[in-house]
């Protein structure tokens, strides 16, 4: 394929900017095309994000795509995200995502796998903090996303466990989600909000999680 010079992608976005205008492009797929000039966003997560359950594209993370491009952010969204990960299988799943799509921006969505499978709450902690600083080291800024355990794994369990997320952040200097189900699972009428396993939100809870992301994730993309 031929090599399109500087002048020529230049008169390329400004061409796909008129259409915007002239209402014949959609700002999505403008977006689509122009999001190598912009921020990568890489979302290392679990079912949460992975679209457990879900019709495709109604997830939080397809939800970000769509709000990337109604804020007008030049970002593309990699949602490298796997259903039952853990915070080992993203650690052992990061180096090749960094190598491959060199981020401006990593989310860490794991850890709850963890807390379901009873792994020790250290080995949690040691994972982020790796992934965490594994990921600065290349470049990016992080955010953490932090989850809470029902109380029936014991409190001081359930404590530590919440508590973990912005204990690592704090020592790494990263962003974090003290909670990504703010409001979905402690709402008054939370089983509502949730498929019949009650472990997976319902498609009608992704734009809430979003909400809960998306104001620390905005900053990183200043």
């Amino acid at each position: 394929m031929k090599a399109v010079s500087v002048a020529g992608r230049r008169h390329f976005i400004a061409a796909g900017v008129a259409l915007v205008c002239a209402g014949i492009f959609q700002p999505a797929m403008l977006q689509a095309q122009t999001a190598g000039a912009g921020k990568t966003i890489l979302i290392v997560g679990d079912s949460l994000s992975a679209e457990y359950g879900l019709r495709r594209g109604t997830g939080w993370a397809a939800l970000l795509e769509k709000r990337l491009a109604q804020e007008k952010i030049p970002a593309k969204v990699v949602n490298a995200s796997i259903s039952g990960d853990t915070t080992s299988g993203g650690r052992s799943r990061l180096p090749a995502l960094l190598k491959q799509h060199s981020p401006d921006v990593v989310v860490i969505e794991l850890g709850g796998n963890d807390a379901l499978r009873g792994l020790p709450l250290a080995s949690t902690e040691d994972n982020l903090t790796w992934m965490t600083q594994s990921s600065q080291k290349a470049g990016a800024r992080v955010l953490l996303v932090g989850m809470q355990v029902p109380p029936n794994y014991g409190t001081d369990y359930a404590n530590r466990f919440a508590a973990s997320f912005e204990k690592v952040a704090k020592a790494q200097k990263a962003a974090v989600v003290p909670f990504f189900l703010k409001g979905v699972a402690d709402g008054a009428d939370p089983l509502k909000l949730f498929q019949p396993d009650r472990i997976h939100p319902r498609e009608e809870a992704h734009p809430m999680m979003l909400d809960n992301v998306w104001p620390e994730l905005r900053k990183l993309l200043r």
